[in-house]
């Protein structure tokens, strides 16, 4: 699985689901939106994991599963019998990974084994983490896995498109692994220990059109079991998670069970569809808090924009709106989609010169 078929499938609702194993990471990188550290102890119940993956069902699995965390590789046998449950279904397996154990370039056995059952390896790549691994380490790793036949990408980041630490290091991959190594570049967003790192994202396109959600389409699996609809670390952490984003718990509610809730759901389906300030406009009689998240979470608190969503959101005509809007989204691409997300001058990286024709 490449990195562009996994971005693709982004914008598909419940196509993918987000699996944190554990807020505990060996590093203590600045920019971290989860504020992770190896003094943190929060994780879902492993059997309760085990138990939600092992509910999938050959015609209601997730097309991937994306492992994350903290560092999942701290828990590497529970990341293979995660995968193995998956693998059984039908879905296919990411893991994104700090690259802690890269520090002398090596990857240890109990790790490589855990890392050969995936489908798809990421490594995170900054200023941050190089700090405490080094670059040469880590791509020395990823050319380990590489050669094992895993498909391999590096999710690196930035403060913006004129960062000169983002052109070095892509030059820098291209030179080590030519065009190998798909990227997928973003930028530092002012979450978890990088909240005062950078300026605060800008309020966000007003309510005049539409400007689709694709965070609410994965649900996410958070570090204490809760589900919630979305993957935005404000939602993740926040307890209790608003009601319109809540989406069950792995303690009490199954795959197929959490699946209906995202894909019956008016809001989420008109959520994906044009956004949470473009409802404000339509429904709302007072205008929307600035910033696009922070308007989503509102909607909490606004009975008469649920309302219209539910109106007109329910039913054949809701699913039919949400369908047409993840295949619009994923006809334009994954380049224009990280184009629209992440950094756009770098957007384009996310697709090999083998997928997008051309080295044909």
């Amino acid at each position: 699985m490449d990195l562009a078929e996994l971005i693709g499938l982004r914008p598909v609702p419940c196509g993918g689901l987000l699996v944190a194993l554990t807020r505990r990471c060996p590093l203590s990188c600045a920019h971290c939106s989860t504020d992770s550290s190896m003094a943190a102890t929060d994780r879902p119940d492993p059997e309760q994991l085990l138990d939600f993956i092992g509910s999938f069902g050959a015609d209601d699995r997730p097309e991937v599963v994306l492992l994350t965390g903290g560092e999942p590789l701290l828990l590497p046998e529970l990341a293979a019998r995660l995968t193995s449950l998956a693998h059984a279904a039908g879905s296919r397996v990411a893991l994104l990974s700090g690259m802690f154990f890269a520090r002398d370039g090596h990857v240890p056995d109990r790790i490589m084994r855990t890392v050969e059952a995936l489908d798809h390896f990421s490594a995170s790549l900054d200023v941050h983490h190089e700090r405490e691994v080094p670059r040469a380490q880590t791509l020395r790793a990823l050319r380990t896995v590489l050669d094992a036949g895993v498909p391999v990408s590096i999710h690196l980041t930035g403060t913006g498109p004129d960062d000169p630490y983002l052109a070095d290091a892509v030059t820098d991959v291209h030179r080590t692994f030519g065009r190998q190594v798909p990227l997928l570049v973003n930028e530092i967003r002012p979450l978890g220990r990088a909240a005062g790192l950078v300026p605060a994202t800008p309020p966000g396109p007003d309510g005049t059109r539409a400007a689709p959600c694709t965070l609410a389409a994965w649900p996410v699996v958070a570090f204490d079991g809760t589900v919630a609809a979305c993957c935005n670390q404000w939602t993740v952490d926040r307890r209790p998670v608003p009601a319109h984003l809540r989406l069950g718990h792995i303690a009490d509610d199954d795959w197929p069970t959490v699946r209906a809730r995202s894909l019956g759901s008016p809001v989420l389906r008109m959520l994906r569809t044009v956004g949470p300030r473009r409802l404000h406009a339509r429904y709302g009689g007072t205008p929307a808090p600035d910033g696009y998240c922070r308007s989503c979470h509102a909607l909490a608190d606004r009975p008469d924009v649920l309302a219209g969503a539910a109106r007109d959101a329910g039913g054949r005509v809701g699913e039919v709106l949400d369908r047409l809007g993840a295949a619009q989204q994923r006809a334009a691409g994954p380049t224009a989609l990280v184009r629209r997300l992440g950094c756009a001058r770098y957007a384009h990286l996310v697709e090999s010169p083998v997928q997008d024709g051309s080295l044909r």
